[in-house]
């Protein structure tokens, strides 16, 4: 079993908490918008680190990280870009990928939005953290933590990290 640490859209800003939370994981997941390699590094320090690149990320970022990243974790076949959209909201790209090749979970950032939504059409969970920095309109700073165990994805949790000023 492998435990996930999902986190996007920190902008810049890594709250403490991020370190508590994520103690436990075995790996965390960014789905973009670092802010500045200074995020990254910090991160993968603390536990092994797969990310993406997002709008806002400059060449610091974009140097080691892809825009799309496609890999295995267990038996999941996982595909990871910021800007991806969701169930029946997918930029053509994503869905094409989605078409084409058979993908369990499909993870997003961009939006500050928290979604985590089956998609019937592609058999794909797709999971979309909101934002765990204090730049832009969301209201409340999240992350999300679950489990890997072979082809399930199970033991999901949301964790508010406070209001978006901080």
């Amino acid at each position: 079993m492998t435990r996930i640490g999902l986190i996007s859209d920190t902008h810049n800003y890594l709250d403490d908490a991020v370190f508590k939370h994520f103690d436990k994981c075995d790996e965390i997941w960014h789905a973009g918008d670092f802010g500045t390699a200074e995020i990254a590094d910090k991160l993968k320090a603390f536990k092994p680190l797969r990310g993406v690149y997002g709008n806002i990320d400059g060449y610091d970022i974009r140097a080691e990280y892809p825009e799309k990243l496609r890999f295995t974790c267990e038996e999941v076949n996982v595909l990871m870009i910021h800007i991806g959209g969701y169930p029946g909201k997918y930029v053509a790209d994503v869905r094409k990928e989605l078409q084409n090749t058979p993908t369990q979970l499909f993870i997003s950032g961009h939006s500050h939005i928290l979604k985590i939504m089956y998609d019937d059409k592609y058999r794909c969970l797709h999971m979309n953290p909101g934002a765990a920095g204090t730049h832009g309109w969301h209201k409340v700073r999240t992350l999300v933590r679950f489990d890997v165990d072979g082809k399930v994805m199970k033991n999901c949790e949301v964790i508010e990290l406070g209001k978006r000023g901080g």
